[in-house]
């Protein structure tokens, strides 16, 4: 019994010597992934977290619209091989929009259209959509204005926004997603994110070669809200959420609640519906029912390679050729994705809590070519 209280005791004293090391050594933040993370039961960010974080509310307008239902909704049933895949990487929404209309949808777990569920990366999509808005409103001058117009701590910098936007800013950021000491880590929990960016510096050469930072998204967001005046939750939900019909409200996460700077490189809560409406937004180039949202020419350049050694990404796009067929789409950690097919008018969304194998950060999974392949073999019955 004595050997029990003084291990007890001991294993107190050395908790309590751990968390006040983080507090001298500025990792705190740490203590909040626990709590949200491993005290949860998961290992890494999953896709309902978002009541564990301050969240700003991305508003619908009074004037939503409903995707339209497809003469054909349902009528085939997901392939063997899809249904394999969608048990086996925990797929909670799939659904393929065909000619603008839903064509089929089915959801999994105790999950439905109207569950909010987390972005993650897909945010950069939208917020990379936010600064051609901006462009457009007069806010920024254009993809070439440098970011020490807003933020002066990067004066003599050439860093554009354009160049954050298309991942190849130069900024001292490693993207580690496992390590709890990353930068990423930080970014993600610690309660000054504005703090956290504002002391990463330039060292690489801007504009030369594309390298795949959440920072840049970021830094990106922080400069929309600057330039806007507005949250980021407020310019988009102005800017697309209420103008394309959203039917439901989304949350943007914050740092903490008296910060409140919403997490511009991931996080947004919404559902696969309204996720999608991006997707179409995209697919005709800016315009909503005839509505030009978004600049035709900012959107193809959003789709089209920046670098030739990397064709992979555009402006905040990922693109990906199968066969003679050419995809851009929106891709989310643990395999959130809203794929487009232009020529044919195909929409495919998967949301859900895992994804294959990653080889490196930002390589294709090869569940991206299940969820595209298999769509079309039940679009061709």
């Amino acid at each position: 019994m004595k050997f029990l209280k003084k291990l007890f005791k001991w294993i107190a004293i050395i908790l309590v010597a751990l968390v006040i090391l983080l507090y001298i050594f500025d990792y705190s933040y740490i203590l909040k992934g626990v709590r949200v993370v491993y005290l949860t039961g998961h290992n890494t960010a999953f896709i309902d977290d978002y009541p564990y974080f301050e969240n700003d509310t991305i508003k619908k307008g009074t004037d939503v619209s409903p995707w339209p239902i497809h003469k054909d909704y349902n009528s085939v049933k997901e392939t063997e091989k899809l249904s394999k895949v969608n048990k086996d990487w925990g797929t909670i929404a799939y659904m393929i929009i065909k000619n603008d209309s839903i064509w089929f949808e089915n959801y999994y777990e105790n999950f439905d259209e109207n569950s909010k569920t987390n972005s993650f990366s897909m945010a950069k999509s939208i917020t990379t959509s936010m600064l051609g808005k901006a462009i457009m409103d007069g806010y920024i001058k254009s993809l070439d204005q440098p970011i020490s117009d807003f933020y002066p701590e990067y004066k003599g910098e050439k860093t554009t926004v354009g160049d954050l936007a298309s991942m190849a800013s130069g900024l001292d950021w490693v993207e580690d997603y496992k390590g709890p000491f990353s930068i990423t880590a930080r970014a993600n929990y610690d309660d000054d994110l504005a703090e956290t960016m504002l002391n990463q510096k330039i060292v690489e050469t801007p504009g030369k070669e594309f390298k795949y930072l959440s920072g840049d998204t970021q830094l990106l967001g922080m400069i929309l809200q600057k330039a806007t005046g507005k949250s980021l939750a407020t310019y988009l939900s102005e800017s697309f959420w209420e103008p394309m019909g959203a039917t439901d409200d989304a949350l943007w996460q914050l740092d903490d609640g008296e910060n409140r700077l919403a997490k511009a490189f991931c996080c947004i809560s919404s559902n696969a519906r309204d996720f999608a409406r991006f997707g179409k937004l995209y697919k005709d180039h800016g315009k909503w029912h005839g509505k030009q949202l978004l600049d035709s020419v900012f959107v193809a350049k959003s789709i089209t390679p920046r670098f030739k050694e990397s064709p992979q990404y555009g402006y905040g796009w990922w693109m990906k050729d199968i066969g003679k067929k050419h995809f851009f789409m929106m891709r989310g950690h643990l395999g959130q994705y809203v794929i487009v097919e232009p020529d044919d008018n195909v929409i495919i969304v998967r949301l859900g809590h895992r994804k294959s194998p990653d080889e490196a950060v930002g390589r294709f999974t090869d569940d991206i070519t299940v969820y595209i392949e298999e769509a079309y073999k039940m679009l061709e019955k």
